[in-house]
């Protein structure tokens, strides 16, 4: 998906600010959500998958310092990059927020409701960045979404899911290896 698409997926013209992204992505997801229109189930899902493709990718292009306009010239090399901030523990409400955003995920991937479940993990990605647990929670919602796509037999939709997975948790052994094997079972290489 490219940026362009992104911006006419959410209605918006190019260079809209990150207040009307969101604002936007939010009147959208509630137009779309696979719980409001439970008539048209799985086309409701799709559209909301890629409603919510497109505001990770604006979110993302927004966020992201661009490249100056103009050429720079530099004379001498350019200094080391600045270490990373160290990671700030987690706040009481933020824990809070985590903990509950946890047991709301179980519950809907146990009731197989796939979409609502990704779309809690990337939000609890939003408001928690750097916390290594939700992004793994992320992948293995990106991996459930794609196994149940398998078997539904849409193998094209459900590979996508699997690499989303391996690209969100690429650290996870455990991860790499039973997304190493669903495609063994498919008879493809990653």
């Amino acid at each position: 998906m490219n940026l362009e698409e992104c911006y006419s997926l959410l209605g918006l013209k190019r260079g809209a600010d990150l207040k009307a992204i969101k604002a936007s992505y939010r009147r959208l997801a509630r137009r779309y959500h696979p719980d409001v229109n439970p008539q048209n189930q799985l086309a409701a899902q799709e559209a909301f998958i890629r409603l919510n493709e497109a505001y990770q990718f604006l979110v993302k292009a927004t966020l992201e310092p661009q490249p100056p306009r103009s050429p720079v010239v530099v004379t001498s090399p350019p200094p080391p990059p600045p270490s990373p901030p160290p990671v700030s523990p987690l706040s009481p409400a933020e824990q809070k927020l985590k903990r509950e955003a946890y047991q709301r995920l179980q519950d809907l991937l146990k009731k197989r409701r796939f979409a609502r479940a990704i779309a809690l993990v990337e939000g609890l990605t939003l408001r928690l960045p750097q916390d290594a647990e939700v992004r793994q929670w992320q992948a293995i919602a990106y991996q459930a979404w794609g196994r149940q796509l398998i078997r539904q037999g849409q193998l094209a939709k459900g590979k996508i899911y699997l690499k989303k997975a391996l690209r969100t948790d690429p650290h996870n052994r455990a991860l790499v290896a039973e997304i190493a094997e669903e495609f063994r079972r498919l008879g493809q290489l990653v």
